[in-house]
């Protein structure tokens, strides 16, 4: 094969075709994409560079970019997501892959460089990984950039701050803050994604569990929602006085994590910060708590601070780690404290995802088409492309919606109270 790639093992594709069949059989948003692009190919002779967590629905991505003309290189933004045979897959079919489920920081680095040395026109964000390095040591290849796009509500922080102090390099498309992306992927795939992955870990009944929920954005609602769903008693902390009187008003309780601590059978960190759960509450907790992180990055539970407390380690069950204390409790880290949707499970629900990854694709083609006439600034999701996967969404399902008449649409976009 022609084509550069650096995977686990060529000869795991057939299971990960496997994979890939079953998501894009299960996305018609983005296939209704995907027949215009075929027709139009509006990447042709561009090079698009794409760092998002490496499984089925991900490579359903690439493949319609690439249907779109675009020469395509791929590597994860997270070394315990990536599914190795998925990858495989995309190299057999001849795309150009840089991922290792488990890969070191050294590896995993060295793949996010070899998913720039493309020299993409167009970048495809998830959390940042790209951008931190487009800003530092490949700054050379920002020059070219028309653009880029960012899937995480953690990338799309860190470039706001590059923004407001100016040092923003490239005009962005914040694809996480669209409407059809934070309200429905966010929300329902996260609340989904992170139960499933949890329930399937453990083994363990959620109903009737103090489950303590860090965080109340949108991924934070969603998780609690479905934890109040799945019978358990929530307990919501934040440091945003209106999101924890939002979470109150659900009939959800609201404390700080040091007095959750105590009385929280499993803890969720939904925030995007670090040390949300720390040596002072580790100190707190039931003998056999469990602490996940649903959060882009592996700072919100400090397992550091765990380690250097606990006499002892041990594997309870695949991607389950028990730390014995030396007062003989015991507390669980799942995942390695990583994203434990996509550390121990496969991700959002592939119907979830076939929404925000239309609007990836789409926005994409929208730097392309605009690229000349954006600023270096993080823009907003169009409204006009949120519309449209919400109404290729609606087709699918065979759902119509109503439509203002001339009369309508004059009386609601005028001043005056005529006719009233």
């Amino acid at each position: 094969m022609s084509h550069k790639y650096d995977i686990k093992d060529i000869s795991l594709a057939p299971a990960g075709q496997q994979k890939i069949d079953w998501a894009y059989r299960n996305m018609p948003v983005l296939r209704s994409v995907e027949e215009r692009f075929i027709k139009e190919k509006p990447f042709a002779g561009k090079k698009i560079a794409v760092s998002v967590h490496v499984e089925a629905k991900t490579a359903c991505l690439a493949r319609v970019l690439r249907s779109g003309g675009a020469e395509v290189y791929l590597t994860g933004c997270n070394p315990l997501s990536t599914q190795d045979d998925v990858a495989a897959a995309l190299v057999a079919d001849g795309m150009s892959v840089f991922c290792v489920h488990g890969a070191d920081d050294s590896l995993y680095s060295k793949h996010l460089h070899d998913a720039l040395s493309i020299g993409p026109d167009i970048v495809i964000d998830d959390g940042g990984d790209f951008a931190a390095l487009l800003h530092t040591s490949e700054s050379d290849k920002a020059a070219k950039l028309l653009g880029g796009c960012e899937e995480t509500t953690t990338g799309v922080h860190r470039l706001r701050i590059l923004e407001e102090s100016n040092k923003l390099t490239y005009p962005v498309i914040a694809v996480n803050d669209a409407q059809c992306k934070h309200l429905f992927d966010n929300r329902y795939g996260t609340g989904q994604s992170v139960w499933t992955a949890i329930m399937d870990t453990t083994n363990l009944v959620v109903s009737g569990k103090t489950v303590v929920v860090a965080g109340f954005g949108m991924c934070g609602k969603g998780v609690a929602m479905r934890a109040k769903g799945l019978g358990a008693l929530v307990v919501v902390t934040e440091i945003d006085p209106v999101k924890a009187s939002e979470a109150l008003m659900e009939g959800y309780s609201v404390m700080p994590m040091e007095q959750a601590a105590e009385i929280g059978d499993l803890f969720v960190t939904v925030t995007g910060c670090k040390d949300v759960i720390a040596k002072k509450h580790f100190a707190k907790m039931k003998d056999g708590a469990i602490c996940c992180n649903a959060g882009h990055f592996d700072v919100e539970v400090n397992i550091n601070e765990l380690k250097a407390m606990s006499v002892s380690d041990y594997e309870a069950r695949p991607n389950v780690i028990g730390y014995r204390l030396s007062d003989h409790r015991t507390v669980y880290i799942l995942a390695e404290g990583r994203l434990v949707n996509l550390a121990s499970g496969d991700g959002h629900p592939v119907e979830i995802m076939d929404m925000s990854f239309s609007l990836q694709a789409l926005s994409a083609e929208y730097v392309l088409k605009n690229h000349a006439s954006l600023e270096k600034k993080v823009y907003d999701t169009p409204k006009e492309i949120d519309d449209t996967v919400a109404k290729l969404f609606l087709n699918t399902k065979g759902i119509q919606i109503d439509t203002l008449t001339s009369a309508q649409e004059h009386y609601i976009n005028s001043w005056s109270l005529e006719g009233e």
